[in-house]
């Protein structure tokens, strides 16, 4: 019976064995065969959207979605793309991560009225599939000198530099590397018309859906080996900017971390003026950190920024010296000159607005010299209450005073005195000063 029972388990697990293997289940890819229900499993497309300088902030941004696109093994990574240009670092180590990328990167020139200038024109050629929408421009990569000036030696080996680099990364993917090093070495710019005509890019696509089926089938070569896009019918997943980068990049701004610094000095000043008040100076210490933080990706010129310091100074010293005007002038004066000086590059995004200087100047110079001016008189007013408040107040001796002591009304109130000459009952008294409960006073006429 048992040897009968396990010969019967044996035959069942054989025939089980066997429909399997002449039955094997269907592949997840598939859209059902013959018969069959098994849904087709859709590819993934992330997109990501780059508007603005191309700083730390979006260095970031852009590095750690290829790292997700990686790990999710999703099929392409689209960055939609309008920039003006911005540091050759953080372009760099944009480029180094697309370069590295398993998945295949796509830079979209978009929308309508984009444009990739400067530093995006390295993002774009450096790009698996490189694309751009009807309306949109590319060019202009000649390299500027950002937070110091470049002498004629500089430059031309930053230019060199710059048109190499572009060269190399344009014979990579197959691009026209004649116009990516006049980009750099003469200004040029094209449409997206004349881009696809000059083999800059690969296509021209009025929207992103368009985009999808016209990279469909495409061939690209990655750090893998080659590879077959397959988007047409694609989910596409947008990766929104977190609120990190949000904040870093608003703060990045000039404008905005001119601003926060302003904020920072306002901030301190008020703590220093009005001890214990703490929240000014909780304040301006976040706007003055990341001020410092925003100065860091910006190219700021040290002698505006003691331009601004001094003219602080000035309209602080206004207060306590007598100078007719002069002082504020020439605090105003430092401080338009030292805002204008404060970020020093020829790229326009990189300069402050006099929309935002000449308010600032003159609401910081009011904020000083009144801020301080009312301070400065509470430190001179004569204290009123306490110990000190009784000193130079005038009485009335109510009782004969000698140096052995005696009684005086002062305020309303009775108190111990003693004098260094004698005063009769009645007389007028002035007090000299408080020792404890005592007061030493003289006659006063």
């Amino acid at each position: 019976m048992f040897i009968k029972t396990i010969f019967l388990i044996f035959l069942i697990l054989f025939s089980f064995s066997a429909f399997s293997e002449n039955n094997p289940p269907s592949p997840p890819f598939s859209k059902g065969g013959q018969g069959g229900f098994a849904e087709e499993i859709r590819k993934e497309v992330i997109v990501i959207t780059v508007d603005g300088v191309i700083n730390p902030v979006s260095a970031e941004y852009i590095g750690k979605s290829i790292k997700k696109a990686n790990e999710k093994k999703a099929e392409a990574l689209i960055i939609e793309l309008d920039t003006p240009g911005g540091l050759d670092t953080s372009m760099r180590n944009i480029v180094k991560d697309i370069i590295g990328s398993e998945v295949p990167v796509v830079v979209y020139v978009s929308p309508s009225g984009s444009r990739a200038a400067s530093a995006g024109v390295f993002i774009t050629l450096a790009a698996h599939i490189a694309a751009m929408a009807p309306g949109t421009n590319i060019g202009a990569a000649h390299p500027v000198g950002i937070g110091e000036k470049m002498d004629k030696v500089m430059a031309e080996k930053a230019t060199n530099d710059a048109a190499a680099y572009i060269k190399s990364l344009a014979e990579r993917n197959g691009r026209n590397a004649k116009w990516a090093e006049d980009a750099v070495r003469k200004s040029i710019s094209a449409t997206e018309k004349e881009a696809l005509k000059e083999k800059v890019i690969d296509l021209v696509s009025k929207d992103l859906n368009s985009l999808l089926s016209d990279i469909d089938s495409r061939k690209v070569r990655t750090i893998t080996g080659q590879k077959i896009l397959m988007t047409a019918k694609a989910n596409v997943t947008r990766e929104e900017i977190g609120i990190r980068h949000k904040i870093l990049n608003l703060i990045s701004d000039p404008n905005i971390a001119y601003i926060l610094m302003l904020l920072g000095f306002y901030g301190l000043f008020f703590e220093l003026t009005n001890p214990g008040a703490l929240f000014p100076g909780v304040i301006g210490g976040i706007c003055l950190i990341l001020a410092f933080y925003a100065f860091q990706t910006l190219p700021v010129n040290y002698a505006g920024l003691l331009l601004i310091i001094l003219a602080i100074i000035l309209f602080v010293l206004e207060v306590k010296i007598v100078s007719h005007g002069v002082l504020t002038i020439g605090g105003i004066i430092a401080m338009i000159i030292g805002s204008l000086m404060l970020f020093e590059s020829p790229a326009p995004f990189m300069k402050l607005s006099l929309y935002i200087i000449l308010p600032a100047v003159i609401i910081t110079a009011l904020f000083f010299t009144v801020t301080f001016g009312l301070a400065f008189k509470a430190y001179k007013r004569k204290p009123v209450t306490g110990s000190e408040g009784l000193i130079g107040a005038k009485g009335i001796a109510d009782t004969d005073i000698t140096k052995d002591g005696g009684m005086v009304l002062l305020h309303g109130e009775r108190w111990a005195a003693y004098s260094d000459e004698p005063i009769g009952k009645g007389e007028n008294i002035i007090v000299e000063t408080v020792s404890g409960l005592k007061v030493k006073v003289k006659r006063y006429q």
